[in-house]
């Protein structure tokens, strides 16, 4: 369990502890994929980028006169396949990371979203419930996680 966590002993029971340790875990599962979604995303440019140049250079500028002769210079060179393939593999690389991105995020959202609506039940007694605005400070600050509002 995280530390911020423990040192809050009275002002939460442990199942409140619990579910908030678990709301820190999504929080970094979902950060973490977000940032390899953005890497991927840069890569995926980038190499398009070098690729439409490589292209350029080895292929159009020099038979720009004859679209036969672009096909038939293209095909003949084996680079321009494994360039491709690369090319497109890191798309779908992307694409795949942006759908675990999405889920992360609705999973950290639905617990974070959840423990906003339960806050009533989860600090019950009315001295936590005064103190509850301690946890969500902390959370703010700490993890930059809202609990005020259930809007992102």
């Amino acid at each position: 369990m995280e530390p911020e966590i423990t040192k809050l002993d009275d002002r939460t029971d442990h199942a409140t502890k619990k579910m908030l340790n678990n709301l820190i875990d999504r929080k970094r599962k979902f950060d973490k994929y977000k940032s390899r979604h953005l890497l991927s995303v840069w890569i995926t440019i980038g190499l398009i980028t070098l690729y439409f140049y490589y292209l350029y250079v080895t292929v159009m500028q020099p038979y720009s006169y004859s679209f036969a002769e672009i096909f038939s210079v293209y095909v003949q060179n084996s680079a321009n396949l494994y360039f491709l393939i690369l090319t497109v593999g890191t798309y779908g690389l992307m694409i795949l990371l942006k759908e675990k991105r999405e889920k992360a995020e609705k999973e950290y959202h639905a617990l974070r979203c959840e423990i906003v609506d339960r806050s009533k039940d989860l600090w019950k007694k009315e001295e936590e419930w005064k103190n509850r605005h301690v946890v969500f400070e902390m959370m703010k600050k700490t993890y930059d996680i809202n609990l005020y509002h259930e809007n992102k």
